[in-house]
């Protein structure tokens, strides 16, 4: 937990804390949405603190990006250990409820950064997608090996069962933000693992 000195004042900040709260804002807004102001009320400390530590917002939100993967993201790399294409898919679909319907923030931040990105500086959009990239790569390389191992009672191709994966999470996290509950997400995840097309 590094501390560090705001210059001009006394008062030193956390910056593991302050992350945090720009990664809470920024979930909750959006890039685009959140403005310097906010962001220093939110974190508690002055602009020129913010970009001593941080960079610039650009910079801020590549960190918030990698804190949201790292603590709310987890459950995608646990998925791919799993041991059968349907334990996978209920990781994943489980690990994208618990994070669309948990805290004060509801839906998927890669979900509303995606959204809101599109007319962004095309550096945030290409780490956006690239993020996005990465982990869709990881499930479709995980449904490859399913898929050789003779998981799958039909024909399947790894990047569409993929994607419809990945539907089924976006989709969850749009309901979510709409207010739809835990429990009725669950009913849908329920749904899809009764129709999974692998033993």
């Amino acid at each position: 937990m590094e501390k560090v000195a705001t210059r001009g004042r006394p008062r030193e900040f956390d910056t593991d804390e302050a992350l945090g709260q720009a990664l809470r804002l920024f979930w909750q807004k959006g890039y685009e949405g959140t403005s310097l102001s906010d962001l220093t009320e939110a974190m508690g400390i002055t602009r020129p603190s913010l970009y001593a530590a941080f960079g610039n917002k650009e910079n801020l939100f590549s960190l918030a990006l990698d804190l949201y993967e790292k603590d709310k993201l987890a459950y995608i790399g646990e998925a791919v250990e799993a041991p059968t294409a349907r334990a996978v898919a209920e990781t994943l679909l489980l690990g994208s409820v618990d994070v669309a319907t948990g805290d004060e923030c509801r839906g998927c931040m890669g979900v509303i950064a995606s959204v809101g990105c599109q007319s962004i500086e095309p550096s945030i959009r290409d780490d956006v997608n690239a993020r996005a990239e990465s982990a869709k790569q990881l499930i479709v390389d995980r449904m490859q090996r399913a898929i050789d191992a003779g998981e799958f009672i039909v024909p399947t191709d790894a990047t569409a069962i993929t994607r419809y994966l990945l539907a089924l999470m976006q989709g969850m996290s749009v309901q979510a933000q709409s207010g739809a509950s835990r429990a009725e997400l669950l009913q849908v995840t329920e749904s899809a693992l009764l129709s999974w097309p692998s033993r």
